[in-house]
């Protein structure tokens, strides 16, 4: 940590003014394939460093760290609530591949904006910001942007079909609802700049003003709008809330915050599709989590504890499946 303190030492100036220096930097807890710190600098601006680890082999679907703050600052020109990047860093340097942004003000664990008092006032106007904010990323013009993956409904369920099969694994649900899926799946018309990770847990709510900020673009890519709109209102994303938009909100305040600011109207069949899609997504990571800790390859309690959610999605399918026949 000193080595990091040090090298970090010298972006003070460029982070706030009048600083020379940094002070009181720490680990966060979370982040599976990117570190997190927090830090200050002498005059008192909070920092976040996102960092690549050093021994990182990275991530087949990750999106590079410089990738990452160029999206960011791109969704932020267009006017989405998203975090100021203020310095990057490249790899092969003391800091290595990073980006520091300013830190934003309030929660983000998912049980905490869904249940806890604090967050009572603004629960309900929640998902109209989260529409809203993704209405203006979806707007970010595509030209100029780094290199992205695209993917439709088509692709994204041929990769977790693939990983389903390599599992060895027998689900009957999952064997329907991939079946489902594939024979519906709708044509990708214009791509835009989806988000991938659109949900609670990735979203920065403060208890007086909502929506502050989305964070983690590592899964960021071109694809169907309605990809993120589904993703969020995924049942395993609403930690025990009753509403379907990220456990605090409903459809019809998510859809019609999103045309009213801007963004093209998307039909709640489309919506819920990607719903469904992504309880099966959660469903077979789930899946690879428990057979990696039943073979043996990572023994931690955390690969057996979420593994088991897959049981949880199974539940979710049923309920969609019947719910669309």
């Amino acid at each position: 940590m000193d080595d990091l303190e040090k090298a970090l030492a010298p972006l003070a100036p460029q982070l706030a003014p009048g600083a020379t220096t940094l002070v009181n930097l720490r680990r966060l807890s979370g982040g599976a394939s990117q570190e997190t710190w927090a830090f200050e600098t002498d005059t008192g601006a909070p920092m976040i460093l996102r960092r690549k680890p050093p021994s990182s082999t990275g991530s087949g679907n990750a999106v590079p760290l410089a990738t990452e703050a160029a999206l960011i600052r791109a969704a932020a020109a267009n006017g989405a609530a998203v975090p100021q990047v203020l310095a990057e860093s490249a790899p092969g340097s003391e800091i290595g591949e990073a980006y520091v942004m300013a830190r934003l003000e309030g929660e983000t664990l998912g049980k905490r904006i869904t249940r806890d008092p604090p967050f009572a006032a603004i629960r309900p106007g929640l998902a109209a910001q989260c529409g809203a904010a993704l209405a203006a990323i979806h707007a970010v013009p595509t030209q100029g942007l780094p290199p992205l993956v695209t993917s439709s409904a088509l692709t994204e369920i041929e990769k977790y079909e693939a990983i389903y099969r390599t599992s060895g694994a027998e689900r009957p649900i999952f064997e329907a609802a991939i079946r489902f899926l594939k024979d519906r799946a709708p044509p990708l018309e214009t791509p835009v700049l989806v988000h991938g990770d659109f949900r609670n847990g990735n979203i920065m709510v403060h208890p007086e003003h909502g929506l502050t900020g989305v964070l983690d673009w590592e899964l960021a890519h071109l694809g169907d709008p309605a990809e993120d709109m589904g993703w969020i209102c995924t049942r395993s994303w609403r930690f025990g809330g009753a509403r379907p938009v990220g456990g605090f909100g409903d459809y019809a305040d998510l859809l019609g915050a999103y045309e009213a600011a801007g963004g093209k109207p998307v039909p709640l069949e489309r919506l819920l599709y990607w719903e469904m899609l992504g309880s099966l997504k959660w469903g077979c990571m789930c899946l690879t989590m428990y057979l990696a800790y039943a073979s043996g390859s990572d023994a931690s309690v955390e690969r057996a504890m979420i593994g088991r959610r897959a049981s949880e999605t199974e539940i979710d399918l049923v309920a969609l499946l019947e719910q669309a026949a």
